[in-house]
């Protein structure tokens, strides 16, 4: 069985004053394995990877990474550590080139050989990143956008990655294409958690699926069993599978 890479432990984690929306969340994510995090809105889903990746500090539980507690570990520490969260939405700097922005993913490094070594991994691994190098970001696709998020994440060899809704605005084609990175990620070690608005197609591509209800998992298992159970569909993937 691969090393488990990042753990949440009976976490309770809310906003303000308000109850909590996590209810002691727990979920667990192995080294080279895709695990989505299924579920109504409101079920906690962005919240859970807001608490991994240290931009909300749970009120109970704890976070593990690679079996060290690193629960309130800001975010910055966390990615030297071998965690990288791509938000949700474009996050890639318009108005900079393809090559500047993958370069900020490894703003830390020092090595400059190792910098270089680095740029070239995720080159290989992104195709359009090569291509478009020298292009300014704004003007790639939302899809080829992404990647270019993707690269960068990638630039300080992170253990695991944190994904909140990669395909959001995207059309079926481009879909395709971050579904096909995000396999690309896993056959390289790379573990990820992935928050996806589509269940079905994150469900096919992922390992483990885990659906959240009340801020808990709810339901766990091989993921495209959760996607072919005709009772999630109609509780929480928006209807029953076809065929």
């Amino acid at each position: 069985m691969s090393e488990t890479v990042l753990s949440l432990e009976d976490v309770v984690a809310g906003y303000g004053r308000a109850a909590p929306v996590l209810r002691g969340l727990t979920v667990t994510v192995r080294a080279g394995e895709v695990v989505c995090l299924v579920g109504p809105n409101g079920a906690g889903k962005s919240t859970a990877l807001k608490v991994a990746s240290g931009l909300l500090a749970p009120r109970s539980g704890r976070v593990l990474l690679a079996g060290r507690d690193v629960t309130g570990v800001s975010p910055q520490r966390l990615l030297g550590l071998g965690l990288a969260h791509v938000l949700q939405g474009h996050s890639v700097f318009r108005e900079m080139t393809v090559a500047e922005n993958v370069r900020l993913g490894g703003f830390t490094v020092r090595d400059q050989a190792r910098l270089k070594e680095r740029i070239e991994v995720v080159k290989d691994l992104f195709p359009v990143v090569r291509e478009r190098w020298g292009s300014m970001a704004g003007l790639l696709s939302g899809g080829q956008q992404k990647q270019v998020e993707f690269a960068r994440a990638l630039m300080l060899e992170p253990s695991v990655v944190l994904l909140d809704e990669p395909s959001m605005g995207l059309d079926p084609r481009n879909t395709q294409v971050v579904f096909d990175q995000i396999d690309l990620m896993r056959r390289t070690g790379v573990a990820v958690l992935l928050v996806e608005q589509n269940a079905r197609r994150a469900l096919e591509t992922a390992d483990l699926g885990c659906v959240l209800d009340l801020g808990r998992v709810h339901i766990s298992g091989p993921a495209r069993e959760l996607a072919a159970d005709p009772r999630l569909g109609r509780l929480y993937l928006g209807g029953a599978p076809a065929g």
